[in-house]
């Protein structure tokens, strides 16, 4: 019984683990790749498509040898999810060229409460006075270690308004894609990447031109730039199962949280790598930050031990009634045979 017990845990600590090491592997991957001192392939949105058309291919070859099985979902629905997913990574670039660091930090930091609002509004969701109190210091803790010059205009702001719309309906629309037609991560991921690939290649290159006035074409690959092009498609192959998978198993506020968590992990690798600066804000940030996600793991097993007992008092309600019923049933027969004359003495 407890090793049944203690497997789920062990799968879910390692969904966590999976994503965090991706995903932060993933950002130094592309530091290196991206940035004037290393590659230079400024290419974030077309770099995104190589990522979904690698993830689509790994999906077809495990389709191909049975070791995932292909689940009907609505054509329409996937090209919807697509749509929206797709709206989410060229706001946040946008929105990242178009406003401040300050600022792009902020609207990240304002998915958490706008998730929250979303799954209330089209999911009817609660959340509990620790949970919220949780979520607040790790904005808090997060916001002291991030933001910095805060500076917005009229662009920028819509900009990052449809980037953290479209990425908390995404990521609440994963978890209720998987709900709804009983799929899993890994399935889901194969049917919703072809369609983002296909768009993203061809819209990539147009998008990046008008990002930073550059044209792919005109980039001169060297052996350094396509290793690391392919050590970021590899990680982003993990991360995007990842994030499926997290998503499914617990909830996108949760998966928000952990988002956080990454940001202070490479806070602290940006430090320890690329020698960037860490001050006294930084470290009471992140200080900060860790108490509230610990306050926030605490809080969400509060709420699955109340769930837990409430389903179990309900069990048990309801048992007591079926005996009561079956007593009434077995008391009213027996008059009914008196009745009849038919009680035997």
């Amino acid at each position: 019984m407890e090793s049944e017990k203690k497997a789920p845990a062990v799968s879910d600590a390692g969904a966590w683990a999976m994503n965090i090491i991706s995903s932060v592997g993933l950002i130094m991957a592309n530091k290196q790749l991206m940035s004037s001192s290393g590659y230079a392939f400024s290419f974030a949105t077309t770099l995104t498509g190589f990522h979904f058309t690698v993830t689509a291919l790994v999906g077809l070859v495990s389709n191909a040898t049975g070791y995932s099985v292909s689940k009907h979902v609505p054509a329409w629905e996937l090209l919807w999810f697509s749509v929206v997913a797709n709206m989410s990574i060229t706001g946040m670039n946008l929105s990242l060229m178009l406003n401040s660091v300050g600022f792009y930090q902020i609207s990240k930091l304002s998915m958490i409460p706008v998730v929250c609002v979303l799954e209330w509004i089209l999911h009817s969701k609660h959340y509990s006075k620790e949970v919220k109190m949780s979520v607040v210091f790790v904005v808090i803790g997060v916001g002291i270690c991030t933001v910095t010059d805060v500076k917005v205009n009229a662009k920028g702001f819509i900009c990052a308004t449809v980037a953290v719309l479209s990425t908390s309906l995404q990521q609440i629309s994963i978890g209720s894609l998987q709900k709804k037609y009983s799929i899993g991560s890994f399935e889901l991921l194969s049917k919703t990447a072809p369609f983002q690939a296909i768009s993203l290649i061809v819209l990539g290159p147009f998008i990046d031109y008008y990002l930073n006035g550059t044209f792919l074409m005109t980039y001169k690959m060297s052996t350094g730039a396509l290793l690391f092009i392919l050590l970021s498609c590899s990680l982003a192959v993990f991360c995007n199962v990842s994030q499926y998978l997290c998503i499914g198993r617990f909830s996108a506020v949760s998966f928000q949280v952990l988002g956080h968590m990454k940001t202070v992990c490479v806070l602290t690798l940006g430090w320890l790598l690329f020698d960037s600066e860490m001050t006294l804000k930084n470290i009471m940030g992140m200080a900060i930050a860790v108490m509230g996600m610990v306050v926030y793991s605490w809080a969400v097993e509060l709420e699955k031990q109340a769930a837990a007992k409430a389903a179990h008092h309900a069990k048990n309600s309801l048992t007591e009634e079926e005996i009561r019923l079956l007593k009434g049933d077995l008391n009213v027969a027996p008059m009914k045979d008196i009745e009849r004359g038919e009680t035997k003495a």
